[in-house]
């Protein structure tokens, strides 16, 4: 339960040091000498770790609760806030770590949690241990160049890419606020190979789908895993979030799907029309899943949606290898058999695939 200033106040002091807990993993630490100390536990990547506030009274339950919720909106979008503490005790010594930690956790703001997961994964990875403890303005283009190639040459290109431009966005971050004077990166235009453009296997031919959706409609797993196969083609959506659709974003009365923001890569809402066939999958999985939080849940936890590979197994298992069909290649299938099978104007075809795209090169899933 929820202190108030007046509980906080009363706390006395005892022989062993006690903990009275506020919430949301937010605790005041009462010392036998006296002294209380405002703390939070939280969990990251497996470990519990500790967030110190400060004391009380000097810091009060309000700023503790602000403190707190700061913290948790950091481990919504993946980033450690004891990494922030550090690098913002470190500041002094202006490391490229220090400049880009708090570059991510100002981007992290306007993104979604899997993105930032991703990124910050991604310098963790391949540019902290090389270019982290270096001041970032002593850093040169050949050490950057010879960073990113590492990932290039253990042949993701488009990675390292990835990564090259988001080094050169922490370095322009570390220019706005006084702590470089150039940015290395521009240099390094064409020192990496151009990325090949991937295209995700999808079956596009008429006659083709239709054999497709009768595998599917005969697909002899489980209901969640069937279910989810047969809305994919209904609703074109990303399998991150197909697989991740929850019931509460389902409204039955309007017929329609709701994905937020925070699931989506536009940063915006993305409402998805069901066809009475898509309504009827739903109804159909719902005594099953309906009591839970997703509609397509974990077999092993209902606290979390099904695995990256639950669909593609499922295509696998009915004999359609990834030269021939992906999850996401039903978002290419739409797009290719809307456009030239039912030409469907190519923006509305667009708007439904939540593409920002709005000139010809929109019509790069043909």
């Amino acid at each position: 339960m929820p202190l108030s200033d007046r509980q906080v106040r009363a706390l006395k002091p005892g022989p062993k040091p006690r903990k009275v807990a506020d919430g949301g993993g937010l605790h005041l630490l009462v010392q036998p000498a006296g002294g209380k100390l405002w703390r939070m536990k939280y969990r990251i990547d497996g470990r519990e770790k500790l967030l110190s506030f400060g004391p009380y009274p000097e810091t009060s339950l309000a700023q503790a609760r602000d403190r707190r919720d700061e913290a948790r909106r950091q481990l919504a979008a993946g980033i450690d806030p004891a990494a922030i503490r550090h690098a913002e005790r470190h500041a002094d010594a202006v490391t490229f770590e220090a400049v880009a930690r708090e570059w991510l956790a100002r981007e992290a703001e306007h993104w979604a949690p899997g993105h930032t997961t991703r990124v910050v994964g991604r310098m963790e990875k391949d540019v902290f241990p090389y270019l982290g403890a270096r001041p970032v303005a002593e850093i040169t283009a050949p050490e950057i160049l010879e960073c990113v190639r590492r990932v290039a040459d253990r042949g993701a290109l488009e990675t390292a890419h990835r990564e090259l431009w988001t080094v050169g966005a922490v370095f322009r971050y570390a220019i706005a606020t006084g702590r470089a004077t150039t940015d290395p990166t521009p240099s390094l235009r064409g020192a990496l190979p151009t990325a090949k453009a991937q295209h995700f296997a999808a079956i596009v031919e008429p006659k083709a789908v239709g054999e497709l959706l009768r595998a599917i409609a005969g697909y002899s797993g489980t209901p969640v895993v069937r279910a989810a196969l047969a809305l994919a083609p209904l609703v074109f959506v990303r399998p991150g979030e197909l697989r991740r659709a929850e019931w509460s974003e389902i409204d039955f009365e309007s017929s329609t799907w709701t994905i937020p923001a925070t699931k989506m890569k536009s940063d915006r809402d993305h409402l998805v029309p069901l066809a009475k066939q898509a309504i009827e999958i739903l109804r159909e999985i719902e005594p099953l899943t309906g009591r839970g939080r997703y509609c397509f849940p974990s077999p092993r936890s209902g606290d979390r949606p099904m695995s990256d590979n639950g669909l593609t197994a499922a295509l696998r298992r009915m004999g359609y290898g990834g030269d021939v069909m992906t999850t996401h290649g039903f978002r290419a299938m739409a797009r290719t058999l809307l456009d030239e099978q039912l030409h469907v104007p190519p923006h509305l075809i667009e708007h439904q695939l939540a593409h920002a795209v709005r000139d010809p090169l929109g019509r790069a899933y043909n």
